[in-house]
C-alpha cells in the first residue's frame, strides 16, 4: 500500500544568542571610538596613541586575571602574540589613517573586513561560507560601497584611506586567529598576552616611523584611559563569545559598527546622504539575513513524528 504523500512546514526563525548579543553590544561600543580617536590625533601621534592604550587595556584586564596569569602555557603565549601582531597593524594602520581622514570614513572602509573575513577564513582554514552568511556577505559588501560614497570616476583612495584598507585586512586576521584559538586557551591570559603585544610593538614602531613623542595633555590621557578599559572589555567580549559564534556570523555583526559610528559622527555634526543612509539600511538587513535559520520539518502519517529520510535543516 502506497504511503501518503508527507506535508512539509517550512518555519522560519532567527535570534541572537547571549553570546552574539555580547558582540553586538561591543560593536555598538566600537563605533563609538573612531571619533574619539580622530580628535586625539590633534594631539599626538598614532603609534605612541596606540601603544598607551593597549598598555591602559593590559593593566586593566591584568588587575582583574592576575591570578590567572601563572598558568599560561606556551600555546597561549602564542596565540597571543599572534593576535598581537594584528591588533597592532590593525589599530595602528587605522589611527595613521585617522590623521588625514574622518571618523566616518575611517569606520567604513574598516569594515571592508566583512568580506575579508570568510575570505581569509577560505583561504587559511578551508571553511567555506554557508548560503545564508554568503548572502548576508554581498549585502554587506554593497552596502559598505554605499557608504563609502562611490562616484562615477569610481573609487579613488588617498593614502589615508590605502592605509585604513590594509588595517581591514589585520583587523579581518585577527577575528580568524581568536576565532583558531578561543576554544584551547583560557581568555583572560590571552587576552592580556595580546594586548601587552599590539603595545609593544605598537611603542617600537615610534623609530621606524619617525613619530615625535607628544606633549602631556588631558585629552590624550583621558581618550587613551577610557579607550583601554573599552578595549580590555571588547577584547575580552570578542574572545569568550567567539568560542560559540563562527567568524562569518561575528563578522556580520561587527557590520554594524560603521552604522554606530555614523550615528556618533551625526550627533557630533556629520551628516550622512542618502546613499550612506542606504548603504547602512543594507548592513543591517545583512545582519538580519545572516541570522535566519530555515529549518524544514516533515509530518508524516506516523503518530510519533519520527524523522523521515530526507528531512533537512538549513
Amino acid at each position: 500500500m502506497s504511503q501518503a504523500p508527507s506535508q512539509s512546514k517550512t518555519t522560519v526563525s532567527f535570534r541572537l544568542s547571549k553570546a552574539e548579543l555580547v558582540l553586538v553590544f561591543i560593536t555598538m561600543l566600537w563605533g563609538g571610538t573612531f571619533l574619539i580617536v580622530h580628535n586625539v590625533m590633534s594631539v599626538s601621534g598614532p603609534m605612541f596613541f596606540v601603544g598607551l592604550r593597549f598598555a591602559a587595556a593590559a593593566v586593566f584586564v591584568g588587575m582583574v586575571s592576575a591570578r590567572a596569569l601563572a598558568g599560561l602555557t606556551m600555546l597561549e603565549l602564542k596565540a597571543g602574540v599572534l593576535i598581537g601582531i594584528t591588533i597592532m597593524l590593525g589599530y595602528g594602520l587605522q589611527t595613521m589613517g585617522l590623521q588625514t581622514i574622518n571618523s566616518s570614513q575611517s569606520a567604513f572602509i574598516t569594515a571592508l573586513y566583512v568580506p575579508f573575513v570568510p575570505l581569509l577564513q577560505w583561504l587559511v582554514l578551508g571553511r567555506r561560507p554557508g548560503l545564508m552568511p554568503s548572502i548576508g556577505i554581498c549585502l554587506a559588501f554593497v552596502g559598505l560601497m554605499l557608504l563609502a560614497g562611490p562616484s562615477s570616476a569610481g573609487l579613488h583612495f588617498s593614502e589615508g584611506e590605502l592605509l585604513t584598507l590594509v588595517s581591514a585586512v589585520a583587523i579581518a586576521a585577527e577575528i580568524i586567529l581568536i576565532s583558531r584559538y578561543a576554544g584551547q586557551v583560557d581568555v583572560r591570559r590571552v587576552t592580556v598576552v595580546q594586548l601587552a603585544t599590539a603595545s609593544l610593538l605598537s611603542f617600537a614602531m615610534i623609530l621606524p616611523t619617525r613619530e615625535s613623542l607628544p606633549d602631556f595633555s588631558w585629552l590624550l590621557l583621558v581618550s587613551a584611559l577610557g579607550l583601554g578599559l573599552m578595549s580590555a572589555i571588547i577584547q575580552v567580549a570578542m574572545n569568550w563569545a567567539q568560542k560559540s559564534v563562527s567568524p562569518t556570523r561575528a563578522t556580520l555583526i561587527y557590520a554594524g559598527e560603521p552604522v554606530w559610528a555614523g550615528v556618533v559622527g551625526r550627533l557630533a555634526g556629520e551628516r550622512l546622504p542618502g546613499m550612506a543612509l542606504l548603504g547602512g539600511l543594507l548592513i543591517v538587513i545583512a545582519v538580519v539575513v545572516s541570522e535566519l535559520k530555515i529549518r524544514r520539518r516533515d509530518h508524516s502519517q506516523h503518530a510519533n513524528n519520527a524523522p523521515v529520510d530526507g528531512e533537512t535543516s538549513q
